[in-house]
């Protein structure tokens, strides 16, 4: 049976085909359409899906959409009734719910396929089952708690099951308007961060403050005892004064979702774009971080005590706090933590075909997701027909040269990184997910203290506080992180040892702690040959690795690799068993 899930007309919008109960290929529609984000419909991802698969459009058994416009209709319209939104507000829900109800149409014409037959195979899941499923349905545990907190999906915020074989049971859910991913949201905003997604950046700015304003912000959410939550929307807009919002095609926009109240709590938002960065907002963002992970770990430890389970998984959004992610073992019950690398919104395409292959098919598990590589691969043809159209400028600018022999590359590449040259790393089959993991990488050498600015000014074109990640070889993660676990998706943050962060100082954050990347032999076999030679040239079996993009969706084809390498301040392009050196 192949299942094909789809994420449309939401933000990262997404395809992952299931074929007999195992992924195959996934991919996000940002890396064709080459804006962050994208939201409309996934049709290049889609039709990349298949292709990877070698699957004709009417092979496909099932379409799974991770959405069903008919869920918690009744609250919906008791929420209308009760507060009275704004009409916007309503006609904007309903016109995304009207593209959602068509999809299967937007199917049809991607797959040149017959409507009707399109509609016969679709199957709806709900978003928050769709995210639990991404979670719980890949990992390596036969039982488990399962949690996914987010903004909001077909009205929900905050879900939590219990997950035993191939199966889900509900246990509790939070509707709208409470939710912690709109809290993290509103002072993201206030801070001058207005972009969809730019919660991560008020992430990377939190360990630069002290959280003095954690009181001020605990007035905005109330914890109960039962794990539950809610706002208070007096600070909040999105509940009856409306908030702007467009899905149907290019980057995602959400309009202002806090209110004026929230001024008069802590003084006049941060105007955003070039409006200085000051020590009270470095410690504003400490302080909604704080308070963040008081009310995750509330959530968390209620949904410990309810299932009396050691192992989690956890999705959403908010399961990309990389920051609280790393504390879940210490501040909760919890002993073990599975994340899958896509667990925001292009998840749920991959949640939403396992929920369905396990609704169809009734058969047990037999798969796990241990790495992220599941995008597309492009040959030695297609990566020298990229630099041979460019063909002038690269003889101009660079030396050249051809190495076949796989461990002979991996000398030549940790000998650049050992030397401080900043190299992009062009492998393989491209990550699923937002972190890039050695398949579309940026490598430098972790022990430079200015590498962390050279690469933020240089080649990223971004704020000062912006934070890179370790990659190390999961044997050597215990000898310079503390409590370390393999974490092959880079999703969680811990303490870097002391006597180990004056020795990789550019991947060390100001508060002593990294965002580590363990790299298994198995998954990486080039990449864990890499970080093996530099570790033998250096003694240090560590990388700094960020995403291989400069203010675009990481790259996806040679030639956006090699435009990247071309336009930025990088030294050296290996991609494939190509090596480009710039003069």
């Amino acid at each position: 049976m192949i299942v094909l899930g789809i994420n449309a007309y939401h933000g990262d919008v997404s395809a992952a085909l299931v074929c007999d109960g195992a992924l195959v290929a996934a991919v996000e529609e940002e890396r064709f359409r080459r804006v962050k984000h994208w939201a409309g419909f996934p049709e290049a991802a889609i039709n990349a899906c298949l292709a990877m698969a070698g699957v004709e459009p009417t092979d496909v058994d099932a379409f799974a959409i991770s959405r069903n416009p008919r869920a918690n209709w009744l609250r919906k319209a008791a929420f209308v009734l009760r507060h009275r939104p704004a009409r916007r507000l309503v006609a904007g829900r309903a016109r995304n719910q009207a593209r959602v109800a068509g999809v299967a149409s937007e199917i049809a014409g991607a797959l040149g396929l017959d409507a009707r037959a399109v509609r016969r195979r679709l199957h709806w899941v709900e978003h928050h089952p769709a995210h639990l499923a991404s979670s719980f349905f890949v990992s390596p545990f036969e039982e488990a708690a399962v949690c996914a907190i987010d903004g909001f999906g077909d009205f929900v915020s905050t879900s939590v099951a219990r997950g035993a074989g191939g199966a889900m049971t509900m246990l509790d859910r939070v509707f709208f308007p409470h939710s912690l991913g709109l809290l993290y949201l509103a002072i993201t905003q206030y801070l001058g961060f207005p972009k969809y997604g730019d919660e991560f950046k008020v992430m990377g700015l939190a360990p630069y403050g002290e959280p003095r304003f954690a009181d001020r912000l605990r007035q905005l959410v109330r914890l109960h005892e039962d794990g539950g939550f809610e706002l208070d929307l007096s600070y909040f807009a999105h509940a009856r004064g409306g908030v702007d919002m467009t899905w149907d095609g290019g980057e995602p926009t959400i309009g202002r979702v806090f209110s004026p109240k929230l001024e008069a709590l802590l003084g006049p938002a941060r105007a955003g774009g070039d409006a200085p960065l000051t020590g009270e907002h470095d410690d504003l963002a400490a302080s909604l971080q704080q308070v963040f992970e008081e009310a995750v770990f509330h959530v968390l430890n209620a949904v410990h005590a309810r299932t009396g389970l050691r192992r989690l998984c956890l999705a959403g959004g908010c399961a990309m706090n990389s920051v609280a992610n790393g504390k879940i073992r210490e501040r909760t019950r919890f002993e073990e933590v599975y994340i899958q690398p896509a667990a925001g919104d292009n998840g749920t395409a991959l949640g939403a075909a396992f929920h369905a292959w396990h609704a169809l098919s009734g058969k047990p598990r037999s798969f796990v997701m241990s790495h992220a590589y599941w995008g597309p691969a492009f040959d030695e043809a297609d990566i020298a027909g990229a630099i041979g159209a460019r063909a002038a400028e690269v003889r101009e600018r660079c030396t050249q040269a051809r190495i076949d022999d796989q461990a002979a590359l991996c000398r030549i590449a940790a000998g650049f990184l050992a030397d401080g040259r900043i190299v992009g790393w062009f492998q393989g089959r491209m990550e699923w997910g937002a972190r890039a993991l050695g398949a579309r990488s940026i490598l430098a050498d972790p022990r430079r203290a200015d590498m962390r600015d050279t690469i933020n000014t240089k080649i990223k074109f971004r704020e000062r506080f912006r934070p890179f990640a370790p990659s190390t070889l999961v044997d050597a993660a215990a000898a310079y992180f503390v409590g370390a676990a393999a974490d092959p998706f880079m999703l969680q943050v811990v303490p870097v040892r002391p006597d180990k962060r004056t020795v990789i100082p550019a991947v060390t954050h100001v508060d002593g702690s990294g965002r580590l990347h363990t790299v298994d032999r198995q998954a990486n076999p080039l990449y864990w040959s890499l970080i093996g030679e530099f570790g033998r040239l250096t003694g240090v079996p560590v990388l700094l690795n960020t995403s291989f993009n400069e203010n675009e969706p990481i790259v996806l084809r040679p030639e956006e690799a090699l435009d990247c390498f071309l336009r930025t301040g990088m030294d050296v392009l290996v991609m494939g068993s190509h090596i480009l050196q710039k003069a």
